[in-house]
């Protein structure tokens, strides 16, 4: 699988998702994944089931070193004593040493970005995480960490799809040779009955999610991390790697409308 380098770690293009999953069902999903050949999971604290995950990680038999771990502090965790004692809960949930990437997983009106920043690389410094960044950065908050802090920002993870525009954020990234770390690739599932996709994947003999998910890891500097639990899911995400997609393709997927966010940022003002 292909990886993208950002601030000396190797980030697998495509990974698992686990928001919304808990317990015997993610941990089943997390060890099918892996069995699959997936290396990329990705989990936060705020989901509830960083446990589940580390439970499959034990019972894997994978070596450390090829699998990659991210997760997240949550907005409520964010003045500085408080990032390192959910970083601590989370390792510990996880049942690692060390993950390979921690971000904030959303701002807060109130958060010192300095002082984030700060704690995150004294962690980094400490080798108990391999990589610092963000998630539901807007441009104006990337501009100040990446700018004004400079902080090694190893990716911004934000909603992104074929129904929704981010190409202020996407090609700010990309100048900065950070990557952008899609979740929700699939739009919550909406991708799977565009007619637009439906009629591309025909043409390839492909779903139209797989048609979603190939356009998403076409582009430069793009990850993504679509959620399912469903092992033959999980293998369609893998074969859309495999799917070629012309000229033709991408114009009619230019002209879907990019207005769709399913999740709400509702932090930051001015958001992009």
């Amino acid at each position: 699988m292909e990886h993208l380098q950002t601030q000396g770690i190797s980030l697998p293009r495509l990974g698992l998702g686990t928001f919304r999953m808990q317990g015997d069902i993610c941990r089943a999903a997390v060890e099918s994944a892996l069995g699959l050949g997936y290396r990329h999971v990705d989990t936060a604290e705020m989901y509830g089931n960083e446990d589940a995950v580390g439970a499959a990680i034990a019972t894997s038999g994978i070596p450390r070193k090829e699998l990659h771990i991210t997760t997240k502090v949550w907005h409520e965790n964010l003045a500085p004593d408080a990032i390192c004692r959910a970083f601590d809960a989370s390792l510990n949930r996880l049942r690692l040493d060390h993950v390979d990437l921690y971000l904030v997983h959303w701002p807060s009106r109130n958060m010192n970005l300095p002082a984030i920043f700060e704690t995150l690389l004294k962690l980094k410094q400490e080798g108990r995480t391999r990589a610092i960044g963000v998630a539901n950065f807007n441009l104006a908050l990337l501009k100040t960490a990446v700018e004004q802090i400079k902080a090694p920002i190893a990716c911004n993870q934000v909603e992104y799809h074929v129904l929704l525009d981010q190409t202020k954020v996407a090609k700010y990234l990309a100048a900065k040779s950070i990557p952008l770390v899609a979740y929700a690739p699939l739009a919550q599932g909406r991708a799977a009955s565009d007619e637009t996709l439906i009629s591309i994947g025909r043409k390839h003999g492909a779903s139209a999610a797989q048609v979603a998910l190939k356009w998403l890891l076409d582009q430069d500097s793009v990850a993504a991390i679509p959620k399912t639990s469903r092992a033959e899911s999980q293998r369609a995400n893998l074969d859309a790697l495999k799917l070629k997609l012309d000229d033709e393709d991408r114009k009619a997927i230019a002209a879907l409308p990019k207005d769709k966010r399913f999740v709400n940022p509702g932090f930051a003002p001015g958001w992009d």
